[in-house]
């Protein structure tokens, strides 16, 4: 059996013809062929030559996409995209800025592009994503049939994505991989393939918090009630002392109960999430706050005291140092107290 989480569609026979494969060195053809499946976008070569090798797989709604460059590339797309994408690197890492949030992605954190946002990358020169391309009319479709109400914007989801601790995203790679290699004729079939792509969306839309504009919370994964429960209460408290003890409290449930509902539903722990909680409020203060005149007041406002470890932990789950959102926002304030 095949798992496109290990090698995409790589080795992938041609299922139902509808396969193809694209290869050039020329950075024109490559700009071009990349465009005609996603959209026109500038792309320039960031180090040695181009070696662009891309595998296509469409799915009606949803496509199935390979793509390497063999060359640290800069691509620049514009915004209002009419899809979404889901780019999960099999090897190296992508630089991603989209609008106000930045990621540095790599095999371990998928980037997940909403169609409105403004998105500038840089791939590394040994990166290979697979990426899962589909189309807005039909995800906003499933948003709203969820919500049963009419929504006033657009979905965003979430940029970053830790894809490999998402369980039912994994199944559904790891099916999707069986099913184009073991009964490929299936893809052939209307009705398998609009059941395919309506469980792509599904699992996406069930898996990763989004907005749909009715308000600056995002939609949470399905979960057991006690863990939203907890989430809620940091998310109104994370200013607070919250102890692992009250959690439980709260919860109703035993902190061994916590714990578990915490990992199979959301794949980390509920101290986790609250620190997780906290270091997006210091980046929100950092990029938003002119009150705030150092890194050090917002990590300590927010309960970080061993500013090292803070420091690490910020750049690892944003791909910048505290210190460089803050001059960023002194950069676009420049009368502002230093």
């Amino acid at each position: 059996m095949t798992s496109l989480i290990n090698s995409g569609l790589g080795g992938m026979p041609n299922a139902a013809g509808l396969l193809t494969a694209f290869e050039t060195v020329d950075l024109a053809e490559a700009r071009s062929k990349v465009g005609s499946v996603f959209k026109p976008h500038v792309l320039s070569v960031d180090g040695p030559r181009l070696s662009m090798r891309m595998q296509h797989m469409p799915l009606g709604a949803v496509s199935l996409n390979q793509l390497t460059y063999g060359a640290s590339v800069l691509i620049d797309p514009s915004p209002h995209r009419d899809f979404f994408m889901v780019q999960m690197p099999l090897a190296g890492q992508a630089d991603i800025v989209c609008d106000k949030q930045h990621v540095v992605s790599d095999t371990r954190v998928a980037s997940v592009l909403s169609p409105s946002e403004t998105v500038r990358m840089r791939w590394s020169g040994d990166c290979t994503q697979l990426v899962v391309r589909i189309d807005r009319a039909a995800l906003e479709s499933a948003a709203r049939a969820h919500s049963g109400r009419p929504m006033s914007a657009g979905v965003t989801f979430a940029l970053a994505m830790e894809w490999r601790a998402k369980m039912a995203w994994c199944h559904l790679l790891n099916y999707l991989g069986n099913l184009i290699e073991e009964a490929p004729a299936m893809l052939g079939h209307p009705l398998t393939v609009s059941h395919l792509e309506q469980l792509v969306i599904e699992t996406l839309l069930a898996s990763h918090p989004y907005s749909d504009g009715r308000s600056a919370a995002l939609h949470r994964p399905l979960a057991p009630r006690h863990v939203r429960r907890v989430e809620e209460y940091i998310d109104a408290h994370a200013a607070e002392v919250i102890t692992p003890a009250q959690m439980a409290e709260i919860a109703g449930v035993s902190l061994r109960s916590l714990y578990m509902g915490f990992q199979e539903h959301r794949g980390t722990t509920p101290m986790s999430y609250l620190r997780t909680v906290r270091l997006e409020r210091v980046r929100e203060a950092l990029q938003d706050n002119p009150g705030v005149l150092s890194v050090t007041d917002a990590a300590l406002a927010w309960g970080f005291a061993h500013l090292g470890r803070f420091s690490s932990s910020y750049s690892q789950r944003f791909g910048e140092r505290p210190s460089e959102t803050l001059a960023r926002r002194n950069e676009r304030a420049p009368d502002a107290p230093r």
